[in-house]
């Protein structure tokens, strides 16, 4: 997992070049002024999903893995928190969704929270469990973009 900040001064060149085109993406679009929607940033293999949702309690927020894909969650407006924890073989799995390459699980053991502002990014690979849109407060509606790399592009 990476936590960090499009408003730091990143030029990192030891990050991945993928991880790197998700980065450079959301530090050069506004976007609380694009629709919600899918934008290709280099086909399929990266993409970028904008889109508004209410944050809630963390109990009714569910924990997830992806196996195809790497998430880079970004905040774009309001707060939230985001849960993560090493994947490990005592998490149970609730649902697996092969077709949306989601793992949902029922609970998962030393989860940490990471307060989330706005221009912060996490970056969460396959072993990384996260549980996203937890409230930091109360709830409230925030613009998230979740951009989509394949773990083929790190091989």
């Amino acid at each position: 997992m990476i936590y960090s900040s499009i408003n730091c001064n990143i030029d990192l060149p030891h990050y991945p070049q993928p991880i790197m085109t998700a980065i450079d993406y959301l530090k050069n679009n506004d976007f609380n002024k694009m629709e919600a929607g899918v934008y290709e940033i280099q086909g399929r293999d990266i993409y970028a999903q904008v889109f508004d949702k209410e944050t809630k309690d963390a109990k009714d927020a569910s924990p997830e893995t992806h196996e195809k894909f790497i998430d880079v969650q970004f905040l774009a407006n309001g707060k939230e928190k985001i849960g993560a924890a090493n994947l490990n073989k005592n998490h149970k799995v609730k649902e697996h969704n092969k077709e949306k390459d989601l793992i949902f699980y029922e609970e998962f053991e030393n989860e940490m929270f990471i307060e989330m502002n706005v221009g912060d990014f996490c970056v969460f690979f396959p072993d990384d469990v996260h549980r996203p849109a937890v409230a930091n407060g109360a709830p409230m509606n925030i613009r998230k973009v979740v951009i989509k790399i394949s773990v083929d592009l790190l091989k």
